[in-house]
C-alpha cells in the first residue's frame, strides 16, 4: 500500500494543484480513465469546502490530503481543522439522513454523485471526507 500526503495553505488556487496531483495519482493506481473526471471534480470539491472553512475559521492552518492505493481501491482523504457548526459526532455521518442545508452547504451532495464511495467525519476539531474508487490492478 502506498500512501502520499500533501498539505497546502487555505488559498483557492491550490485547490487546482491538489485536483492535479490526486488525478495523477489515480491514474497511476490503475483508476480507469472513464473515473478520472470524477475524481478530479470530487478532490476539488472536498478542497474547495476545506478552504473555505479554513477562511472563516482558522485561515492560517493546513488543509491535508491523504491519497492511498489500498487494497484494490484508491481512497482520498481530506481534512481540514475548521469545526464543525452543523454536527457536532466524530463518527461517519448516513449520507442520506443528512439535512438539505448541510448537504448543499459543504457540497457534500456533489462529491457522494462523484465517489464510488464516501464517508464523512464531522467534529468540533474539523471534517475529514473520504473518497474512494475502484483501481482494480
Amino acid at each position: 500500500m502506498a500512501t502520499v500526503e500533501l498539505t497546502f495553505s487555505a488559498l483557492p488556487a491550490h485547490v487546482r494543484t491538489a485536483r492535479l496531483v490526486a488525478t495523477a495519482i489515480a491514474r497511476r493506481t490503475g483508476v480507469e480513465e472513464s473515473l478520472l473526471d470524477e475524481v478530479r471534480l470530487a478532490v476539488g470539491e472536498a478542497c474547495s469546502r476545506a478552504v473555505e472553512a479554513h477562511r472563516v475559521h482558522c485561515p492560517g492552518e493546513p488543509i491535508r490530503i491523504e491519497l492511498r492505493d489500498d487494497s484494490g481501491r484508491f481512497e482520498v482523504t481530506v481534512s481540514d481543522q475548521a469545526p464543525s457548526d452543523e454536527i457536532q459526532q466524530e463518527q461517519p455521518l448516513d449520507l442520506g439522513m443528512l439535512s438539505d442545508s448541510f448537504m448543499s452547504g459543504f457540497g457534500i451532495a456533489v462529491i457522494a454523485g462523484l465517489a464510488d464511495d464516501v464517508e464523512v467525519f464531522p467534529s468540533p476539531k474539523g471534517t475529514n471526507i473520504r473518497m474512494s474508487w475502484p483501481a482494480p490492478q
